[in-house]
């Protein structure tokens, strides 16, 4: 029986001080509490990732028995970000909100990972999730924005878009706020802790 994989995404332009960074550890560290032989995989976005463009796209939709050497390696981040998305059992994002939206490495991590045949597919009722049984947490810190609010642009998208690929059992841990209320920081950290209960 192969171990569970945790799938941590970190997307902070902070190193040091990150409010996110420090959710996605201490809930990777309960959920290796709750399962001591799962192994931590950690992908950091924060220095970005290639936007789409013309080359990627035609890639893409060509078959992938037809596809060039250019084109395969033109999709190889997305192949081994797709990747490490299926083999994960949970996904552990951190997101933090900026200008009321997701960092811009994370919504180019979100274009490289949503691709039709590999995530979801289309069918004649519309589009369906491939990546099904998986559990995903959010990490949301910001500081003024509320989460789930009308000017939160984030956490809706999110998931949704983890929803499209299949990823529907989503837990919101969020420290939202924090230059009203920086107490919600250590709010949202007990939360992380109760997840080993």
């Amino acid at each position: 029986m192969s171990k569970p994989v945790i799938l941590q995404i970190d997307a902070s332009a902070r190193k040091s001080g990150s409010v996110t960074r420090e959710l996605t550890g201490a809930i990777a560290t309960q959920l290796l509490n709750s399962s001591p032989t799962a192994k931590v995989l950690v992908r950091d976005v924060s220095q970005g990732l290639p936007f789409l463009d013309e080359e990627w796209v035609g890639a893409n939709f060509t078959d992938p028995a037809e596809r060039t050497t250019e084109q395969r390696l033109k999709l190889a981040l997305s192949d081994t970000l797709v990747a490490e998305l299926k083999a994960a059992d949970t996904i552990v994002i951190g997101v933090p909100v900026y200008n009321f939206s997701i960092p811009a490495a994370l919504k180019a991590w979100v274009d490289l990972i949503a691709r039709a045949r590999e995530t979801f597919r289309y069918t004649e009722n519309g589009p369906v999730g491939l990546l099904e049984s998986k559990k995903a947490y959010l990490a949301v810190a910001s500081g003024g924005t509320k989460v789930g609010s009308e000017i939160d642009f984030a956490i809706n998208y999110l998931k949704h878009m983890l929803g499209f690929v299949g990823i529907n059992d989503v837990t919101v841990i969020a420290a939202d706020q924090l230059m009203m209320d920086p107490t919600k920081q250590e709010a949202a950290l007990a939360q992380t802790r109760e997840l080993a209960a």
